[in-house]
């Protein structure tokens, strides 16, 4: 099995925050797998080049490297996403759509989300873990 770094754990290794840094690294270290969605990838490029950090972008380009990315690039992940929101909705607990996306394409690879957002929890048979508070 391997992970998922969803955004708000990725700016903690952008931040360098050395539990998680650490953590990530022994998860490597054992041979796991670690993702950052194209999702996310996104959401952290975007509030890097609005606010222009460049030292933050070069630090988060060096991670990017160390990473796979999560492609959204199969159906699977669309129609596990139309059946969260589905769940979700009739629940009156939607969560943003980037969310979503990043929890489909989880479960569609069967990975664990590492992530600080109780959100998540509301989707069943999603597996996570907060490495930013452990």
């Amino acid at each position: 099995m391997g992970y998922v770094i969803d955004t708000n754990a990725v700016s903690g290794l952008i931040r360098q925050n050395g539990s998680l840094m650490k953590k990530v690294s022994d998860a490597i270290d054992k041979g796991e797998k670690i993702f950052v969605s194209v999702i996310t990838d996104y959401e952290i490029m975007r509030g890097l080049f609005a606010v222009n950090a460049t030292k933050k972008l070069q630090i988060y380009e060096m991670l990017r490297g160390q990473y796979h990315i999560l492609w959204i690039d199969d159906l699977r992940v669309s129609g596990i996403a139309a059946e969260i929101h589905a769940d979700l909705r009739r629940k009156g607990l939607l969560i943003q759509d980037a969310d979503i996306l990043i929890a489909a394409a989880a479960l569609a690879e069967n990975l664990i989300l590492l992530t600080d957002d109780g959100h998540f929890q509301r989707i069943p048979d999603l597996k996570t873990e907060n490495w930013l508070r452990d």
